[in-house]
């Protein structure tokens, strides 16, 4: 049983206990129930696809030459890509079904006070990943100019840039819709365009350094499933921002099969291009490999044009809603601040100094420590909804500072904490070694920590 939101929201969504059912206007975000759903399913597929053509994922496959052949790092990229269909669906299932934000979610596991955590958690690597991809794009602008005009100034691109992706997503999920379903088709004709140029031109080289060689099947291939996973085990963890947009006639089955064919296609084409092209130049950075790939100058500004609008349509999906919601929950700001703000911090994550050439194993690195932290509070959430709620809401208490759920949940903080130690020891595999600690032990606790009551009603 759902329960029915009937009061007035104020602007900044905050406080409000529940939402009105009036359309939503463009840029108007609010943290209170949502009551209109503005995707139905092809458009939030082409949200997923357009917000799932990540650069981080091209860096992941560059990072596995000599480690992986090209068959084991397909089944690796297939399995990783499942896991997260299955996952989002999961944890979506709240938003989905109640309209609530992953910020309003985490409150019932964590406490008001507590979701601190899962938002500081969450939102680092979504302003690391934003300043990163901005700098990409930026450099793709730079190779334009300079292409066509002789003009390179990428100081004043990456400023532009970003000040450009600031300007669009303050539009909302509105604007993100619009964005992404525009973008689709041509991100998908663009990879598969990228895809075949890199066989022409590298085949010999493929074959011989990435088809004819053992690879492995051990703890680094299923290393690799993981590192796939963690470029999007971020989304997994707030993947209600989203999934609380789309109509509740879609069902759980088809949920997983949207994010499927919007996921895998995009990691597939990035991962493996990353990896084929590494491995027959030794290049990492995507945008000296992409220009390598192709001879011809309009084909090149066009493969260009492609990456700049990769950047902007991951960014303003996955790494400028979550910290902005984040934001508006902790310091009570409207969304438009939030995400002004988020762009601004990109720019304090240095990602010139992420680019370059022996920055690809730290990203791998930096993929992996963020997931062991993401890892437990994704078990964490699982736990509460299923387990302790039986997937029912008291959307009152979630909304209520002063109620049962006011401070800070200890139970969730010990478990996030033997989730990660967890996560550590086993850090190849982080992500996956946190889970059952993580949600075991705060199902425990939840049973039989009498300070963590409370928070169980």
């Amino acid at each position: 049983m759902t329960q029915t939101a009937t009061t007035t929201a104020p602007p900044n969504g905050v406080t409000a206990t529940t939402a009105t059912s009036h359309d939503k206007a463009i840029g108007e975000e609010s943290l209170a129930p949502q009551q209109t759903r503005i995707m139905d399913p092809w458009s939030y597929l082409f949200a997923w696809l357009g917000g799932c053509v990540s650069i981080g994922t091209f860096t992941v496959g560059s990072g596995l030459v000599g480690t992986l052949n090209l068959l084991q790092t397909f089944v690796a990229i297939a399995i990783g890509c499942t896991v997260i269909g299955l996952a989002l669906m999961i944890n979506g299932r709240a938003g989905h079904i109640y309209g609530i934000p992953f910020m309003v979610q985490a409150r019932s596991s964590f406490g008001f006070a507590g979701t601190r955590l899962p938002a500081l958690v969450r939102s680092v690597p979504a302003i690391v990943w934003y300043g990163f991809q901005s700098w990409i794009g930026a450099g793709a602008l730079n190779l334009v100019a300079e292409t066509l005009f002789g003009y390179s100034n990428i100081w004043l691109f990456f400023i532009g840039f970003q000040f450009l992706q600031i300007g669009l997503s303050v539009l909302g999920f509105h604007g993100i819709k619009w964005l992404e379903n525009i973008g689709s088709v041509f991100i998908i004709g663009a990879l598969v365009y990228m895809f075949i140029s890199v066989i022409n031109k590298y085949g010999a080289e493929i074959s011989a350094n990435l088809i004819n060689v053992e690879g492995t099947w051990g703890a680094p291939f299923w290393g690799a499933t993981m590192l796939f996973l963690g470029v999007y085990s971020t989304m997994m963890l707030n993947v209600s921002d989203y999934s609380r947009e789309l109509q509740k006639r879609v069902g759980p089955l088809r949920q997983v099969a949207i994010y499927a064919n919007s996921i895998l296609p995009a990691t597939l084409f990035m991962g493996l291009i990353g990896l084929m092209v590494s491995g027959a130049t030794g290049e990492v950075d995507p945008i000296k490999v992409f220009s390598s790939a192709v001879d011809n100058k309009f084909l090149l500004i066009i493969t260009l044009l492609f990456i700049v609008f990769a950047q902007v349509t991951t960014n303003i999906l996955n790494n400028v809603v979550p910290p902005a919601y984040a934001l508006m929950d902790i310091f009570k700001l409207k969304f438009k601040t939030s995400a002004v703000l988020v762009g601004l911090l990109a720019f304090a994550t240095f990602p010139w100094m992420l680019v370059r050439d022996e920055s690809a194993a730290g990203l791998n690195l930096f993929i992996q420590t963020y997931s062991a932290f993401l890892g437990p509070i994704f078990a964490i959430l699982v736990v509460d909804f299923y387990a302790i709620r039986r997937q029912k809401l008291d959307l009152d208490k979630l909304y209520d500072e002063t109620g049962p759920y006011a401070g800070i949940n200890p139970a969730a903080v010990i478990a996030t904490v033997i989730g990660v130690i967890s996560a550590l020891t086993f850090s190849g595999i982080s992500w996956y070694a946190s889970l059952i600690p993580a949600g075991l032990s705060y199902y425990l606790l939840m049973q039989y920590l009498p300070a963590a009551r409370r928070f169980a009603s």
